[in-house]
């Protein structure tokens, strides 16, 4: 394990158009070959309950899968059980009597709770593969993750995210080899809110996150109009990223990377998949979050594209709409067969002929720090 202080270098606001897309190839319009997701909170078992802490996430997220998501297998998708004329909506997916935590979008999994946050983005290749499942691997990683926040967070005691993920990588080693083998890889980023107190008791928020792969969480402070902090992704080589699972040798305990990060109120944490950051740069995510912000507040957030309208319970949703424009901005670019993008940059570099954005699982979650209100 690699543990690292967060810095806080000052960042310059990016103010160009934060949409690099080409004028050599023809206007391109998003194709929504799936419709994207919006909601606040992921579901969780309905006795657990968020753990009492000083400061909480005001949440939001917005998804869109590149193909329809896999349904789990079973025995992790019960059907039901009590008779057939129950409707399949009833359906339940729980391991070892546990609602499983989070949710999937393709092979990406996102967890999103009050006090923490987690995405994690499943090695697509293993569909070609007999028993391959890489979107139950991201999801049980999160979901046993999930379970061992709720289990011992505690504001008073110091929390060890790094043995929460390998008590999760090693759950889902078992919940995968029986009775049924599904093979799998996954790369994961966490962020949990806790706190510092001051010698006077006074509580200031303090975040812990959790890496290993090129997931990424970005800190951004709107009052500052810069980028708080940022992870560092990790590699072995171009396109294969550090990851958990089927026959990889990387694991949490040696090579995941734990930063702490003094957060302020207002502080805006985002935990993000590879299908944003391939196709944004994180000057461009700046500019979008902080305009976004900019226009909710003076009230120019009405969405004329009835395709990208959430539901009307998430449509006065601060964070979904945040959460909303960048993701319109990642797809955007994934779409752009002409469009610069990080991921065409970095292949370039490893001398690839590679142009346009990367179509990939766009994951985008989404916390405001707040203070808990008593």
């Amino acid at each position: 394990m690699v543990t690292k202080v967060a810095v806080t270098p000052s960042t310059p606001v990016f103010t160009r158009n934060p949409l690099w897309i080409s004028t050599r190839g023809p206007k391109i319009h998003v194709r929504q070959n799936h419709w994207p997701s919006y909601g606040i909170l992921t579901p969780t078992h309905p006795q657990s309950s968020s753990p009492k802490a000083p400061f909480r996430f005001d949440t939001g997220y917005a998804l869109h899968a590149k193909r329809t998501t896999r349904p789990l297998p079973p025995p992790f998708l019960a059907p039901p059980s009590s008779s057939f004329s129950e409707p399949l909506t009833t359906a339940r997916l729980s391991v070892k009597g546990e609602l499983i935590r989070g949710l999937n979008n393709g092979d990406d999994a996102v967890l999103v709770g009050e006090n923490f946050l987690g995405v994690n983005d499943g090695v697509g290749a293993w569909a070609t593969k007999p028993q391959g499942h890489a979107a139950l691997w991201s999801r049980l990683l999160l979901h046993f993750w999930a379970l061992e926040v709720e289990r011992r967070f505690d504001c008073n005691l110091t929390p060890d995210p790094v043995d929460y993920l390998q008590r999760a990588y090693e759950e889902t080693k078992q919940a995968t080899s029986s009775p049924n083998e599904w093979l799998g890889t996954t790369t994961s980023i966490t962020a949990l809110l806790h706190c510092n107190f001051a010698s006077d008791g006074t509580p200031t928020p303090l975040l812990y996150v959790t890496n290993i792969g090129d997931c990424k969480v970005l800190v951004i402070r709107p009052s500052e109009e810069k980028i708080l902090f940022g992870s560092k992704e990790q590699w072995h080589w171009f396109d294969c990223p550090m990851q958990l699972g089927t026959n990889s040798v990387d694991t949490p305990k040696r090579d995941a990377v734990l930063s702490k990060v003094a957060l302020e109120e207002d502080d805006i944490v985002l935990a993000l998949s590879d299908g944003v950051l391939d196709n944004l740069w994180e000057q461009e995510v700046l500019t979008i979050i902080l305009d976004s912000v900019k226009k909710w507040d003076e009230g120019r957030n009405e969405e004329k594209d009835l395709g990208w309208a959430p539901p009307a319970a998430f449509a006065e949703q601060r964070m979904v709409y945040v959460a909303r424009e960048l993701l319109k901005a990642a797809l955007t670019i994934a779409q752009d067969p002409f469009a610069e993008s990080p991921f065409m940059e970095r292949g370039i570099e490893e001398g690839l002929a590679i142009e346009g954005g990367k179509m990939d699982d766009i994951s985008v979650v989404v916390g405001s720090c707040k203070k808990t209100e008593c």
